[in-house]
């Protein structure tokens, strides 16, 4: 078990610190090969996540990597939103979260695809 944890948390963290979202993949190895609920595999990315987050923060800071003026919105309004997000999560059952979790990462792969197709056709 001590294993999939670790392995969680390279590639947790070799992807959240590109500024990706590493519970894209931590998630689905909490709960596919650890067999966390959803909802705590949810809970423990987002602590996880805190200091990963901050170092990841300070190197972009440091590369002039972070738009200041484009961000304080979408932090404000993500933060607010997040209360919503998190008391639903509450309520919906385990099954659930967990198809609307895999619905995200489908559309997600979609999407990628689609602009990965748009880039080559500019080009």
């Amino acid at each position: 078990m001590i294993f999939w944890e670790i392995f969680a948390g390279i590639l947790g963290g070799i992807i959240g610190g590109m500024g990706m979202g590493g519970g894209t993949l931590t998630i689905p190895i909490l709960t596919i090969f650890l067999s966390y609920k959803q909802i705590l595999a949810q809970g423990v990315n987002l602590i996880a996540f805190l200091p990963m987050s901050i170092i990841a923060l300070i190197i972009h800071f440091k590369n002039h990597l972070v738009a200041y003026k484009e961000t304080w919105l979408l932090a404000l309004v993500g933060s607010l939103f997040s209360i919503f997000g998190a008391l639903g999560a509450n309520k919906v059952p385990n099954i659930v979260l967990k198809k609307l979790f895999a619905l995200f990462l489908i559309g997600l792969a979609i999407w990628q695809i689609v602009e990965i197709n748009k880039q080559k056709k500019s080009k």
